[in-house]
């Protein structure tokens, strides 16, 4: 039962790609209102003309915060400014829905969760496929391959342009693995629900656009206790290859589920969005042989009919968010498991930095 239907005023901060998605999301949804855009540059000017004009634009944070008094607030910006936004916001008494990753360090994630608790206030991390059908279902079905399973992901992304430009900007306080990683080792963490013991990454500077010490591309490797095992691989920029860029596969002693998108698979997409979430159908293998070692059953294909697009996705968020602010959902497995896939992100840094396998 619902505890609140009051309207939750909501200070937009950062427009970018999903800043924006977010503000979209808010201005078309019953149960918010923005109150007003914040950016440091002309997107909020941008975002502000998309959205039909009118809303209060700040270049700073805590001044917007002093003017508009939000119930909530969205934080989109780079990572490197999560934490302090995040605990600006709590101070002053707003929910907060933050882009992944809940920070740039671990310590500084573990911060904002205790500013949460200590403000009571709802933080909802913008785990993107968690709201998606297809990959719940994918979640699902990899749970019923038995154990151990061999979990194999990567989502490399040919940037140029404007992407090119939000990638550099990224890798200024962190790397494809950890920043896109995170989605996906919280993925393996769900598949398993086993304890994460030990990890391997390596990693390449395919650039001189980035600052030294930097990489661009990198791969990691996980073991967990019950003996699963986890592969992801990311690469940013002009130079990255356009085969093999989206990989979504499990494997288990029962037999395999893989994610098939033939339509964002196809070359030339790696850079869309749109093509990041897409899963299309499901291939299901199944591995019992028959008396002569056939297979028992062909394989089965799930064609998913519920297949939000990126916005809409975005939008399965925010209502998930007012859902939390509303319903006092307890967030704590959350806001956990954020933590949790973040200090495993960060353990494949270190390794790839140290070339040494890092013990969790």
């Amino acid at each position: 039962m619902s505890t609140s239907t009051q309207t939750v005023r909501v200070l937009v901060v950062g427009c970018g790609n999903m800043g924006a998605s977010h503000a979209i999301a808010y201005s078309t949804l019953d149960g918010f209102e923005i109150c007003g855009i914040v950016s440091t540059g002309k997107s909020k000017e941008v975002l502000n003309e998309q959205l039909g004009g009118g809303f209060p634009l700040f270049s700073g944070m805590e001044t917007a915060l002093k003017e508009t008094r939000p119930d909530a607030v969205c934080i989109s910006t780079y990572p490197d400014t999560h934490e302090a936004y995040a605990v600006m916001a709590l101070e002053h008494g707003c929910h907060v829905f933050i882009e992944k990753p809940l920070a740039d360090t671990v310590e500084g994630a573990e911060r904002v969760v205790a500013a949460a608790e200590k403000a009571g206030k709802k933080v909802v991390v913008g785990y993107i496929l968690r709201h998606h059908p297809s990959w719940e279902k994918f979640v699902e079905i990899s749970q019923g391959l038995g154990k151990p399973l061999v979990m194999r992901m990567n989502l490399n992304q040919q940037s140029h342009g404007n992407m090119w430009t939000v990638h550099r900007n990224l890798m200024k306080s962190l790397s494809p693995i950890v920043d896109c990683g995170v989605h996906y080792i919280d993925v393996m963490c769900q598949m398993t629900r086993s304890k994460p013991l030990q990890v391997n990454a390596i990693g390449a500077r395919l650039t001189e656009d980035i600052p030294a010490g930097n990489y661009n591309y990198g791969q990691l490797q996980i073991r967990f206790e019950d003996g699963s095992v986890g592969w992801y691989e990311a690469g940013w920029g002009p130079m990255m290859s356009e085969t093999a860029f989206f990989v979504k596969d499990v494997i288990g002693p029962k037999g395999c589920v893989s994610i098939v998108a033939k339509n964002a698979g196809a070359a030339g997409k790696s850079d869309d969005v749109d093509s990041h979430t897409k899963t299309e159908s499901l291939r299901v293998h199944q591995a019992t042989l028959d008396a002569n070692d056939q297979f028992e059953k062909e394989d089965a294909w799930i064609d998913m009919q519920d297949e939000p697009n990126h916005q809409e996705l975005c939008n399965r968020e925010q209502r998930y968010f007012l859902k939390a602010i509303r319903e006092n959902i307890d967030l704590t497995d959350h806001l956990q498991d954020a933590v949790n896939s973040l200090r495993i992100a960060f353990a494949c840094d270190e390794s790839v930095r140290t070339g040494q396998p890092v013990m969790l």
